[in-house]
């Protein structure tokens, strides 16, 4: 790991803990509103890809439909947002670590921008990012390369001396397909099982075990 450059984050599992934000959102918009009645791990199986994605899988391709259900999920999550959003325990001290070792940073998430930013401003880690790419800045989304690989550009860094941090097997598989280390972060939303199906460079079990492996 002492070609690393630097680093991008994925957000949502990865740096903040928004599992039970976004699974109540989930009950409310898909078994609440389709009337269905599937199981936490069918709710958030989707989640690290686009929203209107997983809400076009619930919906079985009604787009009309899929849009409906996808601003009740965001107005229901704009509403328990704030109150509950937080970075993981360990997050600030190790992205000091990280930064104090002199690697740039960056945050790739498939969350919209203000929705993102809002996120990273209120867990106080804001600061410890050049920049941020959500699903809105970008045309191309995760397990699709594009967005990591812009990040890299904005970085200045190559992607393989660039790593991908990321918490859902579809981080893994955008990171694998932009050329990136990338980094299975067990301490996430998805079970060990599915990150290592995707052939991770390395597994994690904490940010500070990630910031102890890169030397910082």
């Amino acid at each position: 790991m002492n070609h690393i450059e630097g680093i991008l984050f994925d957000a949502d599992g990865t740096l903040i803990d928004t599992y039970d934000i976004i699974l109540t959102s989930m009950r409310y918009a898909v078994n609440d509103g389709l009337g269905c009645s599937l199981s936490d791990r069918e709710l958030m199986a989707g989640v690290g890809t686009p929203l209107y994605d997983q809400m076009l899988h619930f919906t079985e391709g009604d787009e009309a439909r899929a849009a409906e259900i996808m601003q009740m999920y965001r107005d229901h999550n704009d509403g328990v947002h704030d109150a509950h959003i937080s970075a993981f325990d360990d997050t600030k001290a190790a992205l000091e670590r990280l930064r104090a070792a002199g690697l740039p940073m960056g945050v790739v998430t498939s969350k919209r921008h203000a929705m993102a930013q809002r996120g990273l401003e209120m867990s106080g880690i804001a600061e410890y990012f050049s920049f941020l790419i959500g699903h809105d800045d970008w045309p191309e989304h995760k397990p699709a390369p594009g967005p990591i690989l812009h990040g890299c550009e904005r970085l200045g860094v190559a992607p393989a001396r660039c790593l991908y941090v990321g918490d859902s097997p579809y981080d893994i598989q955008a990171g694998n397909a932009a050329g990136c280390p990338t980094v299975a972060a067990l301490w996430g939303m998805f079970p060990a099982d599915e990150l290592a199906a995707q052939h991770p460079s390395i597994e994690c079990a904490s940010l500070a075990d990630l910031a102890d492996r890169l030397g910082a």
